[in-house]
């Protein structure tokens, strides 16, 4: 990340004769998000079918998926809260210096039936294809996944599978190999993490800088105090209510928590989260159904304290007052919008899922996009923790983790270069 800092200030400076560097970080950058993003899928698929066939025996299924969305609740009401009190107490919006001129409204709006739709695939693949026009006027069709359609796909042929029987036996056979093969194929990628943070911070730094965030420094110091306050304050006091060793955690989240910071994306960063987790003494066939849940609908960065700081932000800006119905509708959705919003989530999404809700110009938003990038990093890295900490208190508090680091399937010098 230093070395990554230096080139992207290096590239920044230099002007045209120093843009081939930047290109070539921006490059290196995307192709490790790429490699990362294709063993998603797969990953998901085959784990959650080889983990349904191992749960199959299990009464406490319901209950461990319950416990889970609860915790969910719980960390992200926690963390709206600390959104609140800190866009009341620093009044970022009234100490903003941006133009009035820089309001838009977004492209795409949140909506509370989004949940409903991104359940049902639109293909048993969970296959996505979105359009768009480049600068230079041509339409480039992007082919993706959407990981909680792979989720519901996967959860129901593996249930399938264990109801048909002797017959749906070879079909889990050959989802566990799957899940083997891709495991090693991610290790392989996992060993690329050095040279992958290397490129996407510094291109983050060549094309970002900070002179952006001067006219909302103080919007950008209250997400950052409260995202800390979550990740550096919350987080630790409900490991040790739990009886779970702080460090320990911590040392097993952080390569998932830095590469979420540099990659911006909780879904680049799943296989990460996943492996982080399962160190922890998390079983597998737990972690691989909770941490992909966590990945599309568990956001405290992006949907509890930035909406909740973003929206007393625009209020406070237009010169609007809102009272304790206004903020217990802020908390609501902080709550409730992360998993209404699955699938599509993120911090502009959930932001106007809350504006609309609360009536608020969605104009607004417009204002806060220049150094949108820059917060998203930090909103990122709680993202991951949290999705790491919550099937971490869950298997404690229902007897499932183990007190050894579990074994992986990679070789242990593998694992060491991994850890």
């Amino acid at each position: 990340m230093a070395a990554g800092i230096l080139l992207g200030l290096l590239a920044r400076s230099g002007g045209a004769e120093t843009a081939w560097l930047g290109e070539t970080l921006a490059t290196i950058g995307s192709v490790f998000v790429q490699l990362l993003r294709a063993v998603v899928a797969p990953l998901v698929f085959a784990a959650v079918i080889a983990s349904i066939a191992e749960l199959g025996g299990l009464a406490n299924g319901a209950r461990l998926a319950a416990h889970t969305l609860l915790w969910f609740a719980i960390t992200a009401a926690i963390a709206v809260a600390i959104g609140l009190a800190l866009g009341l107490l620093l009044e970022p919006g009234l100490q903003a210096n941006v133009a009035a001129s820089a309001a838009a409204a977004p492209a795409t709006v949140g909506g509370w039936t989004d949940f409903l739709k991104s359940l049902v695939p639109g293909n048993i693949f969970g296959l996505s294809a979105s359009t768009s026009i480049g600068d230079s006027g041509r339409a480039a069709t992007t082919i993706g996944f959407n990981i909680l359609q792979v989720l519901v796909v996967a959860i129901v042929l593996g249930v399938a599978a264990l109801k048909a029987g002797e017959a749906g036996k070879p079909f889990i056979a050959v989802a566990r190999s799957l899940l083997a093969i891709v495991r090693k194929v991610l290790n392989w990628i996992i060993a690329l993490t050095p040279l992958g943070t290397l490129g996407l911070i510094g291109a983050a730094t060549a094309r970002y800088g900070w002179e952006a965030l001067a006219p909302l420094g103080q919007f950008a110091i209250a997400i950052y105090l409260g995202l800390a306050l979550v990740l550096f304050g919350v987080y630790p006091l409900l490991l040790r209510l739990n009886g779970i060793g702080v460090r320990r955690f911590f040392a097993a989240a952080w390569p998932a928590i830095q590469l979420g910071f540099v990659t911006r994306s909780s879904i680049a960063t799943l296989p990460v989260t996943e492996q982080a987790v399962e160190r922890m003494g998390v079983p597998r066939a737990y972690a691989s159904f909770a941490v992909p849940l966590g990945a599309t609908t568990k956001m405290d960065g992006c949907a509890a304290i930035y909406p909740a700081i973003a929206a007393l932000f625009v209020a406070q800006y237009y010169g609007l007052a809102l009272g304790p119905l206004d903020y217990a509708l802020i908390a609501m959705v902080s709550v409730l919008g992360s998993a209404a919003t699955a699938g599509v989530t993120g911090a502009t999404v959930m932001l106007t899922l809350t504006l609309s809700t609360l009536g608020l110009p969605l104009e607004g938003v417009g204002l806060l996009l220049a150094i949108d990038p820059i917060l998203d990093m930090g909103r990122t890295a709680t993202n991951v923790a949290g999705q790491a900490l919550v099937p971490v208190i869950v298997a404690k508090r229902e007897g499932l983790a183990a007190d050894a680091e579990p074994q992986s399937d990679a070789p242990r010098g593998e694992q060491l270069a991994t850890a």
